[in-house]
């Protein structure tokens, strides 16, 4: 992964990668450990993995929008880099 000049998106980047592996381990324990009868626990688990996604899809939201303004041609040759609109890209990122 290339290193972020942008704090806010490298902070995004990194509560990604934390929240996703929360929800792994979740689901995980739910299958290895199986689904606890006490209703508290039930709502409890619920209310922590509705979170969990709600900030996965806000910081998908920020990299996903910081990865499109900042996105160069992946490929180099002629015919690709003539299909690019050089306009609108900045080697910079957004200002």
């Amino acid at each position: 992964m290339v290193a972020d000049s942008d704090s806010k998106v490298a902070w995004h980047r990194a509560q990604l990668k934390k929240n996703r592996a929360a929800l792994k381990q979740i689901e995980t324990a739910r299958f290895t450990v199986g689904v606890s009868a006490d209703p508290k626990a039930i709502e409890r688990t619920k209310r922590q993995v509705a979170e969990l996604q709600l900030k996965v899809r806000e910081s998908e939201q920020v990299v996903g929008l910081h990865d499109k303004q900042a996105r160069r041609p992946l490929a180099t040759d002629l015919r690709s880099l003539s299909n690019v609109s050089w306009r609108n890209w900045t080697g910079n990122g957004p200002r």
